[in-house]
């Protein structure tokens, strides 16, 4: 399998931006879909995690809750990130990864996980 993120871009405070993440050569819907981010001089953090274990659920880390949202077209073998009331600090390079089973998203492992090229997102005035 393989993952193309894309999207990025520069955007101002406030500002918004839809990041994707093309699944090629399998279905979507067979994944454990995940956005990462790292911001220079930081650790990489997991910002969302979509699941379809015992119905589906998606989670968000704190720093993005209620302004970012993860969905899947499964039409289109792509995942998003829509990225709401953007901030300075959510500027960072953004991949998408994904494990070919179902997992709680607790068990997502970014060593097993195939990796899409990052994505840059630039908040700044």
């Amino acid at each position: 399998v393989q993952l193309q993120a894309s999207g990025g871009g520069l955007v101002q405070p406030g500002g918004s931006l839809r990041l994707s993440c093309a699944v090629l050569d399998f279905h979507v819907d067979d994944y454990t879909i995940a956005w990462f981010r790292q911001a220079p001089g930081k650790k990489r953090e997991r910002v969302s995690c979509d699941t379809l274990v015992g119905g589906g659920s998606t989670y968000y880390a704190d720093s993005v809750k209620g302004r970012f949202t993860l969905s899947r077209d499964n039409a289109k073998h792509t995942v998003y990130l829509q990225m709401n009331r953007l901030k300075s600090e959510d500027t960072a390079i953004y991949y998408c990864a994904a494990e070919p089973r179902y997992l709680h998203c607790s068990e997502f492992s970014t060593d097993r996980a195939t990796w899409g090229r990052g994505t840059q997102v630039t908040v700044s005035s």
